[in-house]
């Protein structure tokens, strides 16, 4: 009897040290400006191939019951991509230990399918690249390309187009999920009717990148989307004000929201703040961690 194939995969989430909109396409994507930084806040993913000659179908476990069922999920997305692009028949099990909240600005749902371009690959298609899984993956989220690369990179277009940066100086991250959730397309409507307003420095920050400054890059930390996802949630502020209250040298929103990171110079004040946050009003209903920047992903 053949063995079965079998990877397990820790998919990192995300967090914006800078988030720029700098345009829009014709078609309308948003052109964008970041600085990305994976953090230690992962999932597991355990793919295994049942048959390499199947019918190609793919199962899904999850028992936290957090991830959307069947089809919609971006995991059984990327990895029907991989089948209709490279014409595998294989029947994949994916087992899923969901530890990144959803819907929370992290690139939970993009980190995952990252995980599953690259766990198909290193199962049956060892000849592809991880630029061509990229320029597949983009076509399913603009955050899979940067997921599959990982550590800290500048990522510009609308995602697609990733430079290397050196890794974020050590430091530990207090990352606080609000309840609330916010939508990323009404999001990006809400930038386009906002006109003008202030962009952040990416330039600088990828000068103190450069230079090693851990509070030259803290500093700048600066979301765009936090004008409007802001506005909606005035939690976000809330949060923020705290964690700078507790010593925190940036705070900072992710992605589209609603999910806010302090940035601590040690590990030992991080987990000062963030035990100080649970004992607050804000605290209910949120998910808080302590984590710290991924230098690579490993995928």
């Amino acid at each position: 009897m053949a063995m079965k194939k079998r990877i397990t995969k820790n998919a990192c989430a995300k967090i914006n040290l800078g988030l720029d909109v700098v345009g829009v396409r014709g078609d309308g994507y948003h052109l964008l400006r970041m600085i990305m930084q994976q953090i230690d806040l992962f999932d597991t993913l355990t793919f295994t191939v049942t048959d390499a000659q199947g019918t190609g179908t793919v199962r899904l476990i999850d028992e936290s019951g957090l991830s959307p069922d069947g089809e919609d999920n971006l995991i059984c997305r990327a990895i029907r991509m991989m089948e209709e692009k490279y014409d595998l028949h294989a029947d994949i099990e994916v087992e899923l230990i969901k530890r990144i909240p959803v819907a929370a600005g992290l690139a939970g749902g993009s980190t995952d399918a990252a995980a599953a371009f690259t766990a198909v690959r290193d199962l049956l298609l060892p000849q592809v690249t991880d630029q061509e899984l990229m320029e597949l993956g983009v076509r399913l989220g603009a955050d899979i390309p940067y997921c599959i690369a990982g550590g800290t990179k500048l990522s510009e277009g609308i995602g697609e187009l990733l430079t290397e940066l050196p890794p974020m100086p050590e430091c530990a991250i207090v990352l606080i999920k609000p309840e609330a959730s916010a939508s990323t397309a009404h999001v990006y409507q809400a930038v386009d009717r906002l006109g003008g307003y202030h962009h952040p420095d990416i330039d600088g920050q990828i000068e103190a990148l450069r230079a090693g400054d851990l509070r030259g890059l803290a500093e700048r930390c600066e979301n765009v989307l936090e004008l409007v996802t802001g506005a909606n949630l005035p939690v976000i502020g809330r949060i923020e004000d705290f964690l700078m209250g507790q010593g925190a040298i940036a705070s900072c929103m992710s992605g589209s929201g609603p999910s806010v990171y302090g940035i601590f110079e040690t590990r030992e004040q991080a987990e000062r703040a963030r035990e100080a946050f649970l004992h607050t009003e804000s605290a209910s209903g949120c998910r808080s961690f302590v984590c710290t920047p991924v230098s690579d992903s490993g995928m």
